[in-house]
């Protein structure tokens, strides 16, 4: 991060894992989540690991272009979106974090209890050595969709929402689709063999996530896996003809947290909200979370803003995601496996698909949905006793 970051405040991070998580994640960040990571200080690290994608489209199973958007509208646009493993940001992150000499990491830390008063909160935290009691100004609830955090404010079981019948199984694959003429990101179209297939690195490895019928096994998807390949997947390769590097089953959620600040807790990312995969848009509403956070907390540490602040965060922070990021990631899913594809174009029935088409003739009408998702951007500093920027 940038050396002024962490601007001399104490932060202590606990994880309850012994080390980064490894699995297969997201991979691509929206002009808002680039705009944070920028002003961590961090992109120039994540675009010499990663890259900035093209054309995002959608298609039929066949192949066949329906529409798309073209990210290369932006040009140099410092906040275009961009493109590397989680995993790998988190590496970036941790590297960062160490050369802070106001932040640590403490690993095998596990939350199993919270408390608070009018002048601190604090966690129970179960470690190799025993159970310990740990206070600060302020704890944010970062810890992901089974958030100990969350669980303890609200109930285990209390996380409005639904969760899709639909089971998605993430994979990560070495595969030549640039050689059927796919782009970097394709959203296939289909009522059973729907899917994504996207390019998440800079050495040919894509993530393909396709939909599977729900109730089955890890056993039997796992089964299932080269049939679905050969099925769906440009060429009908078979398994040797292409490299699997990771299999992941995993259902997919649209929730959202009663609140995101109760007292001197706090929530962001997972821990407050979920949606689906199919468009980057939880991983980039998380980063926007972060960020409007930071700028809350930095203004109550320096007294530029009141503790009132952070109600504001909860607020705007809950209708950036009703309004925007579960309306546009629901619309987006449903539009894999629902739509008649042989017909949408024709009937203008699509909206969204009609935009895109215009699009495709006006160029200011691309560059606006190539940064549509800034929507969910908002400034805190706004609300500062003093305003200005950090």
């Amino acid at each position: 991060m940038a050396k002024e970051t962490f601007k001399g405040i104490p932060v202590t991070i606990l994880d309850a894992a012994d080390q980064l998580d490894r699995r297969p994640r997201a991979t691509h960040y929206g002009p808002q989540a680039v705009y944070e990571l920028r002003r961590a200080g961090i992109m120039p690290e994540v675009l010499a690991e990663g890259f900035t994608p093209g054309k995002i489209c959608w298609r039929k199973l066949d192949g066949t272009y329906l529409t798309g958007i073209d990210n290369a509208v932006l040009g140099d646009d410092p906040d275009r979106v961009a493109c590397l493993p989680l995993g790998r940001l988190g590496q970036i992150l941790l590297d960062h974090i160490a050369r802070q000499p106001s932040a640590e990491v403490r690993w095998n830390h596990r939350v199993t209890g919270i408390g608070q008063d009018d002048d601190q909160a604090w966690v129970n935290v179960a470690t190799a050595t025993g159970e310990v009691t740990m206070q600060a100004s302020y704890i944010v609830g970062c810890d992901g969709a089974n958030s100990q955090i969350r669980r303890s404010l609200f109930g285990d079981w209390n996380f409005p929402g639904k969760t899709w019948d639909e089971q998605i199984v993430a994979t990560n694959v070495y595969y030549d689709f640039h050689r059927f003429g796919y782009e970097d990101a394709n959203f296939i179209i289909h009522p059973e063999h729907w899917h994504m297939a996207s390019r998440i690195t800079t050495d040919g490895m894509w993530r393909v996530s396709y939909g599977e019928e729900g109730g089955l096994t890890h056993e039997q998807l796992a089964e299932r896996q080269p049939i679905k390949f050969q099925s769906m997947l440009p060429g009908n390769p078979s398994p040797d003809q292409y490299k699997l590097v990771n299999f992941s089953p995993y259902r997919v959620h649209q929730r959202l947290a009663e609140k995101m600040r109760v007292g001197r807790f706090l929530l962001a990312a997972d821990a407050a909200h979920l949606c689906n995969p199919f468009g980057g848009l939880g991983l980039t509403g998380g980063i926007a979370d972060v960020g409007g956070l930071y700028d809350c907390l930095y203004g109550i540490y320096t007294r530029r803003a009141t503790p009132d602040i952070l109600d504001l965060y909860d607020r705007v922070r809950r209708e950036k995601y009703t309004e925007v990021i579960d309306e546009l990631s629901s619309s987006n899913l449903r539009r894999m496996f629902t739509t008649d594809a042989d017909s949408v174009l024709e009937s203008g029935s699509d909206e969204f698909f009609s935009m895109c088409l215009k699009a495709e003739k006006d160029v200011e009408l691309a560059k606006e949905l190539a940064q549509g998702i800034n929507v969910i951007k908002y400034d805190f500093t706004q609300h500062y006793l003093q305003a200005g920027k950090i």
